[in-house]
């Protein structure tokens, strides 16, 4: 079950978001009084209430707005439990001066912006003694393995446990929640108004996780990278997942580079079957491959890796997504010799992204070109898989058969900038961009104004996002819905390039 945390200034506009709520499917609600400004009423809010609901008032120090005294707080908390609120929440070190009464059930709380102390279970067991219906603990997660400490605590428990990390970091533990036994779990009423660091929305719980079908039988998968914030693939793969009518969850975990290895030994303890790998891990993972997929070999870089009985497998979908995308956009029959065959390509950038693409090519027989603002990456790349290497600023004296950019640059919010001129375009040209946010970069546009032939950013990331969901379920998903739902979320305020 989802509660979902409401923090407004005014009575009425806490009791119609509750009313829209309910209407929307929410079965449980936390009216936060310590936002509102005015002198609380709890008979106004709690009369004619459409669901049950936890009242809590947060202390500055705890995260929350109330301003007043300790003793007007308490008096309020006191009252919530008189009006019969059907659960109030506690922080520890006044649960004891709030005795119980009636029906009301008592959360006991314990909130850490820092970190996630090392002592959760005792912390559990402390909190549980002081006439606990249910423990709450929320701590901030520092290391991913903060989330597995925090899960594993949540399914030990003797009372009822709702345990969450904070921050993006702490994002799994709000997912996984309840898979690991905690009655519900906290989300707010729009994305934009998280209550507490990496709270996601209510929608987001509902229609991009599916939180209330995640159970121990759920097949776990996910994507881990740092940052990972801007990753589309969460939605676009449990869409798919959806669609496939499959019992399955993609998940968006933050790891920093020195934690990957403890990442992937709490691997079985979260029950991860299948990663998508990014920025800065393509190349680091190998060192916990098993076996690997031949492409690997030549990319040296993996985007994706499947946990199968004791063998960890890497494979590279970037490489035959890129192949593809261009291949059919030129025009390619099965069985013909590849429209890249002796092809000049002017391939701009040296990243995991730029290598996979060269190799592609090397095996098509094109003939690529190297530019990238770090001359030293790009003559590594290729010496092995390219033709030669120009420095950045001499890129525009290329004369190309096709144009690829493997560079952030058009990437929202810079959508004003480009990496190849207008100037320099000519119509015979194909330009292929892999930035996928926005859609029509700014070179993608001047291609087509030129009469180039474009390919973009969406047509990689949809393939190799079909490629993975393949080696991650052995079914096939619809492109389509893949590509309806990554138009939906490159909106304004998202950003994203190929992963």
């Amino acid at each position: 079950m989802i509660c979902v945390s409401i923090g407004r200034g005014r009575h009425r506009h806490m009791i119609v978001e509750h009313r829209h709520l309910v209407e929307q499917g929410a079965k449980l609600v936390e009216l936060r009084i310590d936002y509102i400004a005015s002198r609380v009423n709890l008979k106004r809010l709690l009369q004619d209430r459409p669901s049950p609901v936890i009242i809590t008032c947060r202390r500055e120090r705890d995260g929350g707005k109330f301003t007043g005294s300790e003793e007007q707080r308490l008096m309020l908390l006191r009252s919530a439990i008189a009006e019969g609120a059907e659960y109030v929440d506690l922080e520890d070190d006044v649960a004891e001066q709030i005795p119980r009464f009636g029906a009301t059930k008592r959360i006991v709380s314990l909130h850490n912006f820092r970190k996630t102390p090392d002592d959760l279970p005792a912390i559990n067991r402390r909190l549980a003694a002081m006439d606990a219906d249910l423990v709450k603990i929320a701590c901030m997660a520092n290391h991913p393995h903060d989330n597995v400490r925090m899960l594993q605590m949540i399914q030990q428990a003797k009372v009822p446990t709702l345990g969450m990390c904070m921050g993006e970091m702490g994002m799994p533990t709000r997912i996984l929640a309840g898979r690991f036994g905690s009655p519900f779990v906290y989300a707010t009423f729009h994305h934009e108004r998280a209550l507490s660091p990496g709270q996601l929305s209510f929608d987001q719980m509902v229609n991009t996780y599916n939180y209330d079908t995640i159970t121990e039988r759920s097949q776990i998968f996910g994507v881990i990278g740092d940052p990972i914030g801007h990753s589309l693939s969460p939605h676009v793969l449990n869409a798919a997942f959806r669609d496939a009518g499959l019992d399955a969850v993609y998940i968006p975990f933050r790891v920093p580079s020195a934690d990957l290895d403890q990442f992937i030994d709490n691997v079985g303890t979260l029950g991860i079957r299948s990663l998508s790998i990014t920025i800065p891990h393509k190349e680091a993972i190998a060192r916990r491959l098993t076996k690997i997929d031949p492409a690997v070999k030549g990319i040296e870089a993996v985007n994706t890796v499947v946990f199968k009985n004791q063998d960890i497998i890497g494979y590279n979908t970037d490489y035959k997504a890129a192949m593809d995308s261009l291949e059919i956009a030129m025009g390619a029959q099965q069985g013909d010799e590849s429209p890249l065959q002796g092809k000049l390509v002017l391939l701009l950038g040296a990243g995991g992204v730029a290598r996979a693409i060269a190799y592609g090519l090397a095996r098509r027989g094109a003939h690529t070109i190297v530019s990238s603002r770090s001359r030293q990456r790009a003559e590594a790349l290729a010496f092995k898989h390219a033709k030669d290497v120009v420095d950045w600023d001499a890129r525009h004296k290329v004369n190309p058969d096709v144009l690829i950019n493997c560079t952030p640059v058009g990437m929202h919010p810079n959508v004003d900038d480009s990496p190849f001129l207008k100037r320099h375009l000519r119509p015979s040209l194909v330009v292929f961009d892999t930035v996928y946010n926005p859609e029509s970069t700014l070179l993608i546009k001047d291609a087509r104004s030129m009469g180039c032939q474009v390919i973009t950013g969406v047509e990689m990331f949809v393939r190799q996002a079909w490629l993975q969901f393949k080696l991650f379920t052995g079914r096939e998903a619809k492109t389509s819905l893949m590509r309806e739902v990554v138009k939906r979320e490159t909106g304004p305020v998202r950003s994203g390039s190929a992963e």
